[in-house]
């Protein structure tokens, strides 16, 4: 839990978004929710203890992302605890193909909706309406826009914007080598230090365009328990596994130009990773309040 007294979850602070926008401009935003196979009925749940956080619920539609087989260091394919084929998340990359399977762009479409705001649920500080990042896509007049903020230092775990091949790109933190994550221009700043944090609004016809593209999967070395050939359950104490992902910014390079707009650190990034330590809940509790106390 989150936030100023009383505590409020990252779903009730997210849904304190869109209420706003329904006061600044009559309107109730449809609000689109990609969960796991494993969280879907316990995040429905939730919702439907909480009364919606007295949002429509008509408005908000929960959607399943897809998932792929995990492999062995063998790669033969793993087991799980009831004997079947175990699968991982595809990653959130898997957005696109889930929008097109569960028919949420055929919904967006005939709600007649222009521009989406695809952005991280781990984040109290994120705008998911926000106005000015509409006006400097359609001012450029480009079908994507993504936020960033200068790289706290060249270890922090987060992909930098890059462009490849002369298209707009993003480099992921652990795929980056050492020393391109500390490359400096003459001025001092660090030549990739321009983050990515998974802020990232697409027009309709970018969602259509990505959408008829596969994306490319990379691969994670993860612990996985799993069956064995004896029907043994072995849980591992160290990454045993791969799983496969795919991720959002690789859509960058499926379009011919795209702008981003930095924003302020203290005011839209307080990312929560962990129980605690860095970009942990104790650490996003306190950028949270401190951001709206000072408001």
């Amino acid at each position: 839990m989150l936030g100023v007294e009383p505590d409020k979850s990252l779903f009730e602070i997210l849904c304190d978004n869109l209420k706003t926008a329904k006061i600044n401009y009559n309107v109730y935003i449809p609000w689109y929710i990609m969960t796991s196979r494993e969280n879907n009925a316990q995040t429905i749940a939730f919702f439907e203890k909480n009364n919606y956080f007295n949002y429509p619920k008509e408005k908000i539609k929960f959607f399943v992302q897809g998932e792929l087989p995990m492999v062995r260091t063998d790669g033969k394919i793993l087991l799980n605890k009831e004997g079947i084929i175990k699968e991982a998340a595809d990653g959130h990359g898997g957005i696109f193909e889930a929008m097109f399977k569960n028919g949420i762009v055929d919904d967006m479409k005939k709600n007649k909706i222009e521009w989406i705001f695809v952005g991280p649920v781990d984040n109290p500080l994120v705008k998911m309406v926000d106005e000015i990042l509409i006006g400097v896509a359609v001012d450029k007049k480009v079908l994507a826009i993504g936020k960033s903020l200068v790289k706290a230092n060249p270890q922090e775990k987060v992909g930098v914007f890059c462009k490849k091949n002369g298209r707009p790109a993003v480099i992921e933190y652990t795929e980056i080598s050492k020393e391109m994550a500390e490359k400096k221009d003459k001025d001092g700043n660090l030549v990739y230090g321009e983050s990515h944090i998974n802020c990232n609004m697409f027009n309709i016809k970018a969602i259509e365009e990505i959408g008829n593209n596969k994306l490319p999967y990379h691969s994670a070395f993860k612990k996985a328990t799993y069956m064995d050939e004896k029907g043994s359950i072995i849980e591992p104490d160290k990454p045993n596994a791969y799983k496969f992902e795919s991720f959002i910014f690789d859509s960058f390079q499926k379009l011919d130009d795209m702008a981003i707009l930095r924003v302020k650190r203290e005011e839209e990034f307080a990312p929560v990773k962990g129980k605690t330590g860095v970009d942990s809940v104790e650490t996003a509790r306190e950028l949270y309040n401190k951001y709206h106390l000072k408001k």
